[in-house]
C-alpha cells in the first residue's frame, strides 16, 4: 500500500532528456496561451446560464442564476483561482516538467494521487474541449448562415438532438436521413475544426503559438468593441436587484461559470517547451490569470447593465445582448469573435491533454508508444493524433450540456491537490530551491483547497455522481496497467522519447 503513495524525484531541470521536447516558448506566449485558452466558451456561452439560472422545461431549477452579481461571481473565481495560481506557480518554478497537476502531484502526494489527478484532467481538456467544440460549431453555424445553410442532421449530434427540448431541433430525429434503421445526425462543423487543430499541433508547438496569438488579438479586439458600444447603452435600473438571488445564486453562479476560468492553468503543460521556465512559468501564470479576471468582471458588468439578465438565458448571450439591445450590426461582429476565441480554446486545449498522456506514458502509466516524440516536429505526434480523433468523434455526436460540469468538477478537483501539495513538499523537501514561493503559504494553499471545495459544493448532485463513475473507472484502468508498469514502482529508466513507433510495455517485476 505503501507504495501506492511513493513519490517522483524532482529532477533538475538541466537534466532534460535531450530527445524531448523543443524550448521555444517566452512568458508573452504563455500569457497569450493563457488568454487564449481561458477566454472563449465560457465567457460567450456560459455566461448566460450564471446570470439567469437554470429551469428545466417542467419547472425544475437546476441552479439560481446570480442575475448583476455576476461580476461579483466572477471576482469569487478569480480569488479562488488565485490562490491556486501562486500554488501552480511554486510547483511550476520548481518541477518544470510537461504534466501540469498530474507532475506536481506526483512529486509531492504520489503516485496513486497523481494517476487520479492525470485522470482528471482528461475532463478538463479532452471532455470539455468536446462541449467547446459544440459551442464553436453553433457560432459558426450563425455567423455564415445569411450566405450558407448547413442542413440540421450535419450540424446537430445524436444525443444533442435527444437532450434539447427545442421541438424544431428534435424533429430531426423523423427527418434526418437514416442508416440501418437510425437517424443521422451528425455535428460535422464540430467534427472538421478538431480535426484541423489537431494537425496544426502536429507540425509543431511555435508555430500553433503563433495562430494562437493572432486569435487572441481578435478575441481582444471584439471584447473591446462589445465593452465600448455596449457601455454607451447601459441602463442603470438593469442593476436592480443586484443579487435576485442571494449569495446562492452568485454561488452556483460561479459553479457553472468556473468552465470560463479552467485554462489558466493549460499554460503549465507546456513547462517543457518553455525558455528560462523557473521565471517565465511563474510569470505567465499569473499574468494570465489576472488579464482575464479584468476582462471577466467587466464584461459580466456590461453585459447585465445591457439588457434585463434573465433575457441573457442564451446559446449565445453577447450576441443575444446586442440583438435585444438593438444592436444588431454590431451581433455578427461578435458571433465571429466568438468563433475566433473558441478556435484559440480548442488549440490550447488540444495542446494540453497530449502532454498529461506524454507525461505519464513517460512514467509508465501508459504504454511507451503515448511518449514518442516526432523526430521533425519534436511533438508528441501520437497522443495528439489520438487525442484529436476521440475529441472530434465525441463533437460529432454529443450533448455539450452534459460536459460542463464534469468538466468543471475534474478541473477543481486538480485544483484542490496541486493547492494541498505546495505544503505537503515544504514539509517533505524544505531545503530545496524555490524560484518562485507562495507568500503565506498555509492560509494561502489551504484556503485555496477549502474555496476549490467550496465552489465544487455549487454543482448540481448529478455532477458529483458522474465524477465518481469517472474516478472508478481510472482507478480499474491504474491497477490494470499503470501499478504493473510504472517506472517509479520498478526501479526502471523513464521510457524512452524518441524512436519509430509503438514497442510493446516491458516485463512487470
Amino acid at each position: 500500500m505503501r507504495s501506492l503513495f511513493q513519490r517522483k524525484q524532482i529532477a533538475d531541470p538541466s537534466e532534460a532528456p535531450s530527445g524531448g521536447l523543443r524550448r521555444v516558448l517566452g512568458t508573452g506566449d504563455l500569457v497569450m496561451l493563457s488568454i487564449g485558452a481561458v477566454i472563449g466558451a465560457g465567457i460567450f456561452s456560459t455566461l448566460g446560464t450564471a446570470a439567469a439560472g437554470e429551469v428545466m422545461p417542467d419547472g425544475e431549477v437546476i441552479r439560481h442564476g446570480a442575475g448583476p452579481a455576476l461580476t461579483v461571481s466572477f471576482l469569487l473565481l478569480g480569488v479562488v483561482c488565485a490562490l491556486a495560481a501562486l500554488c501552480y506557480a511554486e510547483l511550476a518554478s520548481m518541477i518544470p516538467q510537461a504534466g501540469s497537476a498530474y507532475a506536481y502531484s506526483y512529486a509531492t502526494l504520489g503516485e496513486i494521487i497523481a494517476w487520479i489527478i492525470g485522470w482528471d484532467l482528461i475532463l478538463e481538456y479532452a471532455v470539455g474541449n468536446v462541449a467547446v467544440a459544440i459551442a464553436w460549431a453553433g457560432y459558426f453555424n450563425s455567423l455564415i448562415s445569411p450566405w450558407v445553410q448547413i442542413p440540421g442532421w450535419l450540424t446537430h449530434g445524436y444525443f444533442n438532438v435527444h437532450a434539447s427540448s427545442d421541438p424544431a431541433i428534435r424533429a430531426l430525429l423523423d427527418t434526418a436521413p437514416r442508416a440501418f434503421g437510425l437517424p443521422v445526425l451528425v455535428n460535422l462543423p464540430a467534427f472538421l475544426i478538431i480535426l484541423l487543430i489537431t494537425w496544426l499541433l502536429v507540425i509543431g508547438v511555435k508555430e500553433s503559438t503563433r495562430v494562437n496569438n493572432a486569435m487572441v488579438v481578435v478575441k481582444l479586439v471584439v471584447l473591446a468593441i462589445f465593452v465600448g458600444v455596449g457601455a454607451a447603452h447601459i441602463n442603470p435600473a438593469h442593476y436592480t436587484p443586484f443579487a435576485p438571488n442571494g449569495f446562492t445564486g452568485i454561488h452556483q453562479a460561479a459553479a457553472i461559470v468556473f468552465f470560463a476560468y479552467i485554462g489558466f492553468d493549460a499554460i503549465s503543460t507546456a513547462a517543457e517547451e518553455t525558455k528560462d521556465p523557473q521565471r517565465t512559468m511563474p510569470r505567465g501564470i499569473l499574468l494570465g490569470l489576472g488579464v482575464c479576471t479584468v476582462i471577466y468582471v467587466i464584461v459580466g458588468a456590461v453585459a447585465t447593465g445591457l439588457i434585463p439578465y434573465l433575457q441573457l438565458r442564451a446559446a449565445d448571450p453577447l450576441a443575444h445582448a446586442f440583438q435585444v439591445a438593438g444592436l444588431t450590426k454590431f451581433s455578427w461582429l461578435i458571433s465571429l469573435g466568438a468563433v475566433v476565441s473558441m478556435s484559440a480554446v480548442i488549440l490550447v486545449f488540444q495542446y494540453g491533454q497530449p502532454r498529461i498522456f506524454y507525461a505519464m506514458a513517460r512514467d509508465g502509466l501508459l504504454p511507451p508508444w503515448a511518449a514518442r516524440v516526432h523526430p521533425k516536429y519534436r511533438t508528441p505526434h501520437i497522443t495528439t493524433i489520438i487525442t484529436g480523433v476521440l475529441v472530434a468523434l465525441g463533437a460529432l455526436v454529443a450533448d455539450d450540456a452534459a460536459t460542463y460540469d464534469l468538466t468543471n468538477i475534474g478541473t477543481l478537483s486538480a485544483f484542490l491537490m496541486v493547492c494541498l501539495g505546495v505544503p505537503m513538499l515544504r514539509l517533505k523537501d524544505p531545503s530545496r530551491h524555490r524560484p518562485f514561493k507562495v507568500p503565506f503559504v498555509w492560509p494561502v494553499s489551504l484556503g485555496g483547497a477549502a474555496a476549490c471545495l467550496f465552489v465544487m459544493k455549487g454543482l448540481p448532485v448529478h455532477a458529483w455522481e458522474r465524477f465518481g463513475i469517472w474516478l472508478a473507472i481510472g482507478l480499474v484502468i491504474y491497477f490494470v496497467y499503470g501499478y504493473r508498469y510504472s517506472v517509479l514502482r520498478h526501479g526502471r529508466a523513464p521510457v524512452e522519447l524518441e524512436g519509430p513507433g509503438p514497442t510493446k510495455p516491458p516485463d512487470a517485476a
